[in-house]
């Protein structure tokens, strides 16, 4: 870092999945991401800034997890489209009880959804201290 201090990134994170396939493909789709990539007992995801999701089989039950994504208005859109074109739930906040719409928190949008293995996703085009992808 310019100002001497520590240097650290996020570089990947592994989500667990009762078929990683079946998740990773999931995911890719909803986002208009490329397909996963299989790397050892992984479905690797790269999302548009390199980072990575492994998609990998637990073998045991786990809880849903929270992710949440930065995107651009023009993926905003094309992910509640495809949400609304495959009869997906979706909210505009994390308690579920605006069921069916987005939210237009913090100069931006926001949706929610499920995964198939009921991790909790969510969408925003603004960061909630007003900042964007710029």
């Amino acid at each position: 870092m310019a100002d001497g201090g520590p240097d650290v990134r996020f570089d990947h994170t592994i989500v667990p999945a009762t078929d990683r396939h079946r998740s990773a493909t999931f995911f890719t789709e909803m986002f208009g991401l490329p397909a996963p990539v299989e790397l050892g007992h992984f479905a690797q995801v790269r999302l548009s800034d390199g980072r990575i999701f492994d998609f990998a089989e637990s073998g045991s039950d786990f809880p849903g997890q929270h992710f949440a994504f930065l995107v651009d208005d023009a993926t905003f859109d094309a992910l509640v489209g495809r949400i609304r074109d495959r009869g997906i739930d979706h909210w505009a906040d994390p308690q579920r009880r605006h069921p069916g719409e987005i939210n237009h928190h913090h100069g931006g949008r926001g949706v929610y959804f499920l995964d198939p293995d009921g991790h909790y996703l969510e969408a925003i085009t603004t960061r909630y201290d007003g900042s964007d992808l710029s």
